[in-house]
Order: structure tokens, then sequence, then C-alpha cells
């Protein structure tokens, strides 16, 4: 039995002894709000439920949670400053957006910082992950678990990818932001921002050559069907997180405290388990398609490509050199 068949009716569980009003009602001081983004059946909606369900259970019910799914409490940045300032109690979010807030968590964003998706789950699971956490707490959040987004990989409908010279030329879809836009250009590529759902036909009809993304949204938008080259450089590894408002943190108990820690860990590797298996998923669908993909084993030539970008955001923010160092040294 998979994973997903062994949780996915943890989706559809009302949490024990909880008793919420609607978003926007009147709440206990013991019943958390929680933000989410995705649908009720995705890994991280999953892993969510279970960590509510977990610390009802744990608590004999002292302390229930309701995940409120769809961002039907706000989008992402207002969540996130919500969860800040108390009102929404816990939330999961992508540490990309968390930047504007957190600087500490703009260096996960850095292309090819992390060197594979076990070297991330390590760093962050210690002290990487402690320091990005110090940075938080400073600005009201309060880090319960790291979660999986994936890695993002090139795919085009040229040629494989596996050197830093294999970008050259190529017209390639990057989300809008100078960071990704940089890393392009630093492998004499031609980064081109627009909307992602643009893609497929921008790809079709030659308007890029390719765009980048993790396996599962390569697989479900059929990006695929027009670029058969995908090519696994992982040159994004950027993590989530399941965080609490510090605000709501210091109102529980020592005891309730470690309960809500250990049950954002568990939740982190139970959700860590039910992303590989999505990620396995796609890549079953996409090869079985006939897309050639080849994983990329040496990526010590890109992180030098990357040198000028590095450079350029280190002169941004300097008080992140040592974060920096600490992750690109790491074996």
């Amino acid at each position: 039995m998979t994973i997903y068949k062994k949780v996915n009716r943890l989706s559809a569980m009302t949490i024990a002894g909880a008793a919420f009003a609607v978003a926007g009602g009147a709440a206990g001081a013991n019943e958390l709000r929680g933000w989410n983004i995705h649908v009720e059946d995705y890994p991280v909606s999953i892993a969510m439920e279970s960590f509510a369900s977990e610390i009802a259970e744990k608590t004999d019910g002292e302390l229930t949670a309701k995940v409120y799914h769809n961002a039907v409490l706000g989008d992402q940045p207002d969540a996130i400053e919500q969860v800040r300032l108390g009102v929404i109690d816990f939330g999961e979010f992508n540490l990309g957006p968390m930047g504007q807030a957190v600087p500490e968590t703009n260096v996960t964003a850095l292309p090819f910082i992390f060197k594979s998706v076990p070297q991330m789950y390590a760093l962050m699971d210690g002290e990487v992950g402690d320091a990005i956490g110090e940075g938080m707490k400073a600005k009201g959040i309060v880090p319960l678990g790291w979660y999986a987004a994936g890695a993002r990989s090139f795919y085009n409908s040229k040629h494989p990818i596996n050197t830093p010279a294999d970008v050259e030329g190529l017209k390639v879809r990057v989300m809008s932001n100078d960071l990704f836009v940089n890393m392009v250009q630093a492998m004499d590529g031609n980064a081109t921002p627009m909307a992602f759902g643009e893609v497929y036909q921008s790809i079709k009809t030659g308007v890029v050559d390719g765009a980048e993304n993790n396996s599962p949204s390569y697989e479900s938008t059929n990006h695929y069907e027009v670029a058969k080259y995908f090519s696994l450089t992982e040159h994004l590894i950027i993590p989530e997180c399941l965080c609490m408002s510090l605000k709501s943190w210091e109102k529980l108990s020592e005891d309730q405290q470690q309960i809500v820690m250990e049950a954002g860990h568990a939740s982190a590797l139970m959700q860590r388990d039910l992303w590989a298996e999505r990620e396995a998923a796609s890549m079953e669908t996409i090869e079985a398609a006939g897309t050639e993909v080849n994983t990329v084993e040496d990526k010590a030539p890109f992180q030098e490509a990357m040198g000028p970008v590095y450079e350029a955001f280190l002169q941004e923010n300097p008080g992140l050199t040592d974060l920096v160092n600490m992750i690109r040294e790491a074996d």
C-alpha cells in the first residue's frame, strides 16, 4: 500500500475534539488556525492534517487545530504577515516568498547552493536550519519542520543539458526574479521571464526553447509533449517550512510546545515521503511518453559558473556571507 493510500484518509478526518468557527469568526485560545495554499489531497495538505491530528491527540484535545486549504485565509505574502502578527497561528510557506520578511531565507533561492535534495534535508535539519530559524524567530515566526518542494531542473526542445555550455544560446523561461535571470545569463543562455501559463505554447511555437521546474510541474502541465529533453540539474532546491506564529507559540505551555515541535517534525518526514512518491509517479509518466531524461552527476561546473550571481547577491546582502559559505562548503 502506498503512503498516499495509508494517509489520504487524514485529509477527510475531522480532528478529534476540535470545534472551530468559520474563518473570520471568534476562536478560543486553544484553537489554532492554519494557512495552506494547496488543495486537500496535496502532499503538504495531508501532512498538515496529520500535524493537526497529532497535536489534538497528544494534548488530549486541550490544543486543537484546523487547516484552511486553498489559500482561503489569503494569499501567501499576506498570510506570512498574518502569522508574524499572530492573526493566523501556523502555516506552510515556501522560503522564497518569505525573503522579504526574513532575509536569511533568501539564501535557499541561490542557484546550485544545495548539492542535492538529501543534502538540503540534512543541512536544514541541522545547523543551517537552526541559523535560518533564528532569523525567522527574530521576525516573529517559529519553524516547526522543513518540508520538500522538489528540485527544479531544466527542460527544452533542443538537446540534453550536461554542462553549463549546453545552456548557451537557449531561450529559457524563468520566474520573474533577478536571481533566476542572472542564473541563465551566467551560462550564456537567454532568460525570458513570462507567466507560467504561457510556457507550453511558447515552447511549441519556438518563442522559448524550454523552461525549468520540478518533475510534477513538468508532467502535470504536459510540457514534456513539447520539450522532450529533461535534464536533472536540480539547480534550485528551495525548502518549505511548516511554521508557527511566535505570538501563538508563546501562549503554549512548555509541554504543548514540545508536542507541537515534535508533531511538526513528524509531519515534515511524512511530507517528504509523499513528495518523493509524487515525483516518482511523474517521472514514470514522462519516461513512458518518450522523454529523454539525463542526470547531471557533477554540479561543480554549474556552481562555478554561478560566481557572478553570488557576488551580486552578497554585495547586496553582506550580512548573509557566513550563512552562504556554511552551505556552499558543506559536504
